[in-house]
């Protein structure tokens, strides 16, 4: 009998032994289940730390993008004051007398009105660039007899500045709104014709090939595999045309205009207004930068389809 309940002491022994052995499942001195081990724990808390850890990359992250930007904002604010001689000022004012400025235009309405009639100026030659752009481009990508008469042509006109010819427009077509929009058009029109072409002639030829073996015919084609690969490029030139917009309008504002961001400009600056001048640069330089991140949106919105495949990819 002694030594029945001797084995039988025994094998309760060894299975806590191999019940405290095993990990996760550790017994306390009592003979109960012990506290969870601490992998476990920092398992339990590695989504938290890994969330926290992505805020912190991406606040990180913002702030040094943004270094740059508010380093040049600093100077800007404390230079003139405490950098620049007395004169320097007068010309170069802190940038808290700009805002200032800015906000009494504001305030007036003016600012609203010159920003508008630029915008105005701008999006109607812009899009008449881009509606002209793309489709002639397309059709000298696509048919090569067409490439070969017109491409001398556009080389000449290509590079010819577009402020070069504004007094030509100015003298064909008048100090009004009609010769404004056709030097903007004429600046936007060669970076989406050029990049509209570019991006047709790099298609994949094993893309075309495919679709060819499937059966699709060639509007088919042009409508499921050029275009959509073709976008990317595209969207090159129209931003490069959006920035070309704008700039060529605000030189083309100075000369014979009566509204306008660059008539403000150069009317202030003719007024000696320095920190008005200075208002209406930095609302050039925002309302660019505004109409650079639009078009990176509608960019991103066309070309879906790349950022899916990247997702599937192994």
């Amino acid at each position: 009998m002694s030594t029945t309940l001797t084995q039988t002491e025994t094998a309760a022994a060894t299975r806590k032994a191999s019940i405290r052995t095993e990990p996760g499942n550790a017994v306390g001195p009592s003979g109960t289940a012990a506290a969870p081990a601490p992998e476990a724990n920092a398992q339990r808390s590695t989504p938290v730390l890994a969330t926290a850890r992505r805020v912190t990359a991406a606040a990180g992250s913002g702030v040094w993008k943004s270094a740059g930007i508010l380093a040049f904002l600093a100077l800007w604010e404390f230079g003139p004051t405490y950098l620049a001689s007395p004169s320097t000022k007068v010309f170069l004012p802190p940038l808290h007398d700009v805002l200032l400025a800015w906000g009494k235009l504001f305030e007036a309405g003016t600012i609203q009105g010159h920003i508008a009639a630029s915008l105005t100026r701008s999006v109607t030659g812009f899009g008449a660039a881009l509606v002209a752009g793309v489709l002639l481009g397309l059709l000298i990508a696509w048919y090569g007899r067409l490439n070969a008469v017109l491409n001398p042509l556009l080389e000449l006109f290509r590079n010819t500045a577009a402020l070069a010819l504004l007094p030509v427009f100015t003298l064909l077509l008048g100090i009004g709104e009609e010769s404004k929009i056709s030097i903007v058009a004429y600046a936007a029109f060669f970076p989406v014709l050029l990049n509209t072409i570019a991006g047709v002639k790099t298609v994949d030829p094993l893309l075309i090939r495919a679709a060819r073996s499937l059966g699709l015919n060639s509007f088919r084609l042009f409508q499921k595999v050029i275009l959509p690969s073709a976008v990317p490029t595209i969207f090159t030139g129209i931003r490069m045309a959006g920035t070309a917009s704008i700039l060529v309008l605000i030189a083309a504002e100075m000369v014979g205009a009566k509204a306008g961001l660059g008539y403000l400009i150069v009317n202030a600056q003719s007024s000696f207004l320095i920190p008005d001048m200075y208002a209406g640069i930095l609302t050039v330089s925002l309302l660019g930068l505004g109409v650079n991140f639009l078009l990176v949106a509608l960019e991103r919105h066309f070309s879906r389809w790349r950022t899916a495949v990247g997702a599937d990819a192994p």
